[in-house]
């Protein structure tokens, strides 16, 4: 297939651009199959991954009691990153995200905050070994081999009419969650990630800061001359 005609094109960039953290527009209360779990999976493991090794697992958590669980060590870290979230100084980039877009952000994290247990299922992306104390190099190359199949795994499922959201604040309590799945010592958590359908038939490119000012060309802060300036 080529996926480089327009029409392909308009379809894997919509794809892209419309893939959001979903939080309020989840849907807890219908269930989700576990063979479409399964086959978003499939889809993430063709990810790349450093020398080809393939070193993830996804925890896929779907018992009331465990979600729970999860959920409440997310909510003991929550309400930590809340508190320092209000007393943050204003962000001084000239295209920051909006006041009221940041409000609508923070009140969208406590919605699933109160609400992550509900969630039908929550997945644990994770990766063999640990490099707390190692080298930069070796931690880039370590979650390198991670966050691509998680964010393939996002894109499967949006592609399904399922939403999810990147959350990693029930790593201060790893070792926790850890004890609650069974989850060996030498494997490092990355993420979890709530899963369900979402309401709504679609998703709108999100407000950003303009991409030509975050690219940089052969230099810090060099940008490349567009004709006409």
């Amino acid at each position: 297939m080529n996926l480089s005609t327009p029409e392909h094109i308009a379809i894997v960039d919509h794809l892209l651009t419309t893939t959001r953290s979903v939080r309020k527009r989840l849907d807890f209360r219908r269930p989700v199959e576990p063979a479409v779990i399964e086959r978003c999976i499939e889809i993430a493991t063709q990810a790349p991954s450093g020398s080809n090794r393939q070193p993830w697992h996804f925890v896929v958590v779907t018992g009331a009691e465990k979600r729970q669980g999860l959920a409440e060590l997310y909510r003991r870290a929550f309400d930590t990153y809340l508190r320092g979230r209000e007393q943050a100084p204003p962000d001084p980039r000239q295209h920051a995200p909006s006041a009221s877009t940041q409000r609508k952000v923070t009140s969208s994290a406590v919605y699933l905050a109160k609400h992550l247990h509900e969630a039908p299922v929550h997945i644990i992306p994770c990766i063999e070994g640990r490099v707390e104390t190692g080298p930069p190099f070796a931690q880039a190359s370590h979650y390198g081999s991670i966050l691509p199949a998680a964010w393939s795994l996002m894109l499967a499922l949006r592609a399904r009419g399922l939403g999810s959201a990147w959350t990693t604040l029930h790593l201060p309590y790893e070792k926790e969650a850890a004890q609650l799945l069974g989850i060996p010592d030498h494997i490092t958590q990355a993420a979890l990630l709530p899963v369900a359908y979402f309401t709504g038939d679609d998703f709108r490119p999100a407000e950003r800061i303009p991409a030509h000012e975050v690219t940089h060309w052969d230099g810090w802060n060099v940008r490349r001359a567009v004709s006409g300036e």
